[in-house]
């Protein structure tokens, strides 16, 4: 099973935690063919199989991030639903809904897909200003309160940047959902949040 060193990530939701963080270090190599600037890039060993699966589609990594998440997630921990946060733009095997998946299943907890996005929305990763990504997120999603109210939730997504999307939704699972309880999970974070 994959190392990791869990990360408190803080937010409107109650607790949240990333299982570590993306990369560990990244030097610019000199540029390619193309013209564009090359890095070494070190990640840790959770956030190589996250990059492997979300860039590379290389599913045998599944069972082991789903192992490590596992481990992290205590039976204690008494979650009654798993809401994925909606992917940002199509991919050739989606991290997020992959491995809600496997969470579930290997937790014994339904996943609850009744976060909806409403509008098409640029890439937040390139969208610096919190206040900018704040505006653009108003109003992007929309939520199933038959799926939530009263619940304990697990908000689970892929990688943590600056949180704005979480917190967007996690403010939607409380204030429109009606649920009782919301935790964050991530696989990673970035080192520093943009």
């Amino acid at each position: 099973m994959a190392k990791f060193e869990p990360r408190r990530i803080l937010g409107k939701w109650r607790t949240g935690w990333a299982l570590d963080l993306q990369t560990l270090s990244s030097t610019p190599i000199g540029y390619n063919e193309f013209g564009h600037m090359q890095f070494d890039t070190k990640r840790s060993e959770i956030g190589e199989l996250l990059y492997r699966l979300k860039y590379r589609s290389d599913q045998s990594v599944v069972p082991e991030i789903v192992d490590a998440v596992a481990q992290f997630i205590q039976p204690s921990a008494n979650i009654d639903a798993i809401v994925p946060v909606p992917f940002s733009r199509p991919r050739p095997v989606q991290p997020v809904p992959i491995l809600a998946a496997g969470i579930g299943q290997r937790l014994n907890v339904p996943i609850v897909d009744c976060v909806k996005r409403t509008k098409e929305l640029p890439q937040l990763k390139d969208v610096y200003d919190l206040d900018e990504r704040s505006k653009l997120l108003e109003g992007a999603h929309a939520i199933d309160r038959t799926a939530v109210e009263g619940k304990k939730v697990l908000l689970f997504d892929d990688l943590y940047r600056s949180g704005a999307t979480m917190n967007n939704i996690t403010t939607l699972l409380y204030d429109e959902g009606g649920a009782r309880d919301v935790v964050a999970l991530k696989i990673t974070r970035t080192r520093s949040h943009q």
